[in-house]
């Protein structure tokens, strides 16, 4: 009867804490007003896109993730490769980019960042091309106690069920059937517990 109570105690915590960390909706996307029409892009464009789609495609989130504390990103910005870099989002929710120093990414999506320096790129760079990966999240964690191997925090990837985070952190033994009772109303000489 303990190590089914643990057990259920720590699903409930696993639960609780995936449904507070999806529960962050996504900002929406600031509109650009340099937003190119399909007649202005040219075929050194389209190998552009080709490759920013190649690095999204080896993306740990997807396009709805909002980027925050600790994650790992990688930035790229199109025949610029001293502009290029691989670096984590710091505790305040920043990131160091060589011309433009600081630069907010936390609460934001990868393309609202990438739109971001993009902006601010316009000063340094004529036409700059940026795309950003997130390449490890590290900002959502679930914390795991009870009957499993490795208690503590646990990164949460996107879309991981209840099930996986439990056996990614050793969980021994699922409660059997007869771990759990239904136990009726109490009458003077019996109790009914099934």
């Amino acid at each position: 009867m303990k190590l089914a109570w643990r057990a259920a105690v720590a699903a409930l915590i696993l639960i609780g804490g995936i449904a507070l960390a999806q529960a962050a909706p996504a900002q929406p996307a600031p509109s650009s007003a340099s937003d190119k029409t399909a007649s202005d892009k040219t075929a050194s464009d389209k190998t552009s896109s080709d490759k920013a789609t190649t690095a999204a495609s080896t993306s740990q989130a997807g396009p709805e993730y909002v980027i925050g504390p600790e994650d790992a990103l990688h930035i790229a910005v199109w025949r610029e490769a001293d502009l290029t870099a691989s670096l984590p989002v710091r505790p305040d929710g920043k990131i160091s980019l060589p011309l433009l120093d600081d630069v907010q990414a936390a609460g934001l999506t990868p393309k609202q960042l990438a739109d971001s320096i993009t902006e601010k790129l316009k000063k340094y760079v004529a036409d700059p091309r940026v795309t950003v990966v997130v390449t490890q999240i590290n900002s959502k964690r679930i914390y795991l106690v009870g009957e499993v191997l490795h208690v503590g925090a646990t990164p949460m990837l996107p879309n991981m069920t209840v099930l996986q985070a439990l056996s990614s952190a050793g969980l021994n033994q699922l409660p059997t059937r007869n771990a759990f009772m239904s136990c009726g109303p109490r009458t003077a000489n019996s109790r009914s517990c099934r």
